[in-house]
């Protein structure tokens, strides 16, 4: 005797109540062949549909045994339970369960998808499925478009897709009008006839008599099993399969690049079909890169500011001053800061520069404009080792100081206090003091030297400003350019010994403009870290956003999930298509922030003229891996869950 295609033995099916349970189903044994057209009947809360999603591999029961083919299926995992129903069984809801998102041409090719069959292949069987049940010119149509008897002809295509042996309807015609519910069974009489097992579920005995044998049950048992008029040996034999090419399975590694193509394809149309939803979900990622990508951008662009002006001051420069600091008041009367020490200063082998300063206090007169101003007598090195940029003639030289020359350089601040706009100030003579001077150079105005940013500053020979307005040979400073090659730590510590043991004391101090540069620059990087922090924070918070939104949209999605698994989506294909989407939402969320930085960015230009902006590649970068990442980690929850939800379960809460 031939083997029977479904066999029940001692099947019992409980569900939990308080402290105990509740029997649905009560050894049910039970046997059909393939071929047969059977109708299971009974009134709601009977067991009917309970019985259907076990024979489906929808449900499991809870004792007995469940044969199909032969096949014991409780020794089944979940991804060959999903494989037997993507290849044995086909689906046809009461509800229909059409995704939304999907055309009815896209809705009955889904279970093809997940079998693995090619793009051409199932586009033309669906296209012939539909054309079959008078669906030809409605293929472009959305579910919502339908009335209920043609969405129920699309889940009918559906089910036949990977053309299986057996059909289960549930409730096939109860919720269709009766002219819809007669040309829906006269669909299902037509399948039956070409050879397919039929398994009806129906409380309609009307319905149930057009099957060749009707199973009553009753309280969670079989209370009848008789055969109708219609019951035949089925000798005919089925319809052609798709080609084995076409239905390979998706689980061999050569086929993982089609189905993750054809995952992300279904993950951008669910994104897609909820915008809204989508954007909310994203936004908490968008603040989050814009943020950090910002703050990184702002912390460079400042500290690059702070870097220029300390550079005003000079690269690697010491400054030896008299006295013991800025507020020592006996430093006017310390004499012993000379020439003879800068020269000295001059030969040692760490020394790239060395240039002697005086400073006074002067009022210059020219033409009939007067002003007060501060004239610095320094060598010819000082614009060297001080960055100090000349902008128009030129500056004085070594001959200049060794001749005591009247040549000046004045800054900007002072050619606008005493010419006229664009007159040329070159070769022109001034009064400072009683000292007349012939400018020979303009230099930037240089905001952190001395002088500062708003007062009048000229640069005289120091051996002129020293004869001619000072009459004594005291310097006020030294300006000690330190090589390239040298820490100025060091430097720093060789130009004390020196300087101490020729005034037999320690009557100066020095100013290393280095370490004010990396104080400011330590400091600039501390507060950009604290930023970038808080940046990262929300970044995080944006992730849990992200997590919490997929949260919600798996509870939301349970019955498409449903529909998945019933059709043959594997646990693997149902995460993959979550945790996608999760990766999704936050690399477009990602591209987005980035978009938002750089656009912040250019606003910023616009409106800030003291310094700009400045990314880094890096940043960039980071943040768009971390973008990535956080999809990963904080999508895997919801998509594991996802995955993990019952079929049957997901089915009931549509």
């Amino acid at each position: 005797m031939a083997t029977p295609l479904i066999e029940l033995a001692g099947v019992r099916k409980e569900y939990p109540s308080g402290e105990g349970a509740i029997a649905v189903l009560k050894e049910i044994n039970l046997t059909i062949h393939e071929g047969e057209m059977v109708a299971i009947v009974g009134a709601s809360g009977s067991g009917k549909s309970t019985l259907m999603n076990i024979l489906g591999c929808l449900d499991r029961p809870t004792s007995g045994s469940y044969r199909i083919a032969g096949q014991e299926a409780a020794q089944l995992d979940p991804d060959a339970l999903a494989a037997l129903r993507r290849e044995r069984f086909g689906f046809i809801f009461q509800r229909y369960h059409l995704l939304p998102e999907f055309t009815a041409l896209g809705n009955v090719e889904i279970p093809a998808i997940y079998a693995g069959a090619a793009p051409g292949a199932r586009h033309g069987r669906a296209r012939d499925l539909l054309a079959r049940l008078g669906m030809g010119a409605r293929t472009d149509h959305r579910p919502g478009q339908l009335s209920g008897g043609q969405q129920q002809r699309v889940s009918i295509a559906r089910a036949l897709m990977n053309n299986p042996g057996i059909l289960l309807a549930d409730e096939p015609t109860g919720a269709l009008d009766s002219h819809s519910g007669q040309e829906v069974l006269k669909i299902l009489d037509e399948l039956h006839a070409e050879g397919r097992t039929v398994i009806i579920v129906t409380h309609d005995l009307a319905i149930a008599e057009r099957a060749e044998r009707v199973i009553e049950i009753s309280d969670g048992e079989i209370v009848a099993d008789r055969c109708t008029a219609r019951h035949r040996v089925p000798d005919t034999p089925r319809a052609t399969a798709l080609p084995e090419a076409a239905r390979r399975l998706g689980g061999a590694l050569s086929a993982l690049p089609k189905r993750f193509v054809e995952i992300l394809r279904m993950s951008l149309l669910a994104l897609s079909a909820h915008k809204l939803r989508t954007f909310l979900t994203m936004l908490g990622i968008i603040i989050g890169i814009a943020s950090v990508v910002s703050v990184v951008a702002l912390g460079a662009g400042s500290r690059e500011k702070v870097l220029a002006n300390i550079s005003s001051l000079g690269t690697n420069t010491l400054q030896v001053y008299a006295g013991t600091s800025f507020g020592d008041m006996r430093s006017g009367r310390i004499t012993t800061l000379v020439v003879s020490d800068a020269e000295a200063l001059a030969q040692q082998s760490y020394v790239a520069a060395v240039t002697p300063r005086v400073q006074s206090s002067v009022t210059l007169r020219y033409a009939a404009q007067e002003a007060s101003a501060q004239i610095n007598g320094v060598g010819q090195d000082f614009f060297a080792a001080t960055g100090t940029k000349l902008t128009a003639g030129s500056l004085f030289d070594r001959a200049s100081v060794a001749s005591l020359s009247q040549d000046v350089v004045i800054d900007e601040n002072t050619r606008s206090a005493l010419f006229a706009p664009g007159e040329d100030p070159i070769g022109k003579v001034i009064i400072a003091g009683n000292v007349p001077f012939r400018v020979i150079g303009v230099v930037a105005t240089n905001a952190s030297g001395p002088g500062g940013g708003q007062n009048l500053t000229l640069y005289a020979p120091y051996t002129t400003v020293q004869a001619r307005m000072l009459g004594t040979m005291v310097l006020n400073s030294i300006t000690v350019q330190v090589a390239d090659e040298v820490d100025t730590a060091i430097a720093e510590q060789a130009v004390t010994q020196l300087l101490t043991l020729r005034h037999g004391t320690r009557d100066f101090f020095i100013i290393n403009t280095d370490e004010i540069r990396q104080t400011i620059t330590a400091t600039t990087s501390t507060l950009t870290l604290l930023i970038a922090a808080i940046a990262v924070i929300s970044l995080v918070v944006g992730g849990i956003g992200v997590m919490n939104i997929m949260l919600v949209s798996v509870s939301e999605r349970v019955s498409e999930i449903g529909v998945r698994m019933a059709v043959g989506a594997r646990r693997s294909d149902i995460m993959g298509q979550f945790l996608i989407e999760a990766v999704l939402v936050c690399l477009i969320g990602g591209i987005l922030g980035i978009a938002t930085a750089l656009a912040f960015g250019l606003v910023f230009a616009r409106f800030s003229s003291d310094f700009a902006m400045i990314y880094s590649s890096t940043s960039i970068i980071a943040a768009f891996l971390s973008s990535t990442l956080i999809g990963v980690a904080f999508g895997f929850l919801p998509a594991r869950n996802a995955a993990r939800l019952d079929p049957v379960v997901a089915l009931s809460k549509g």
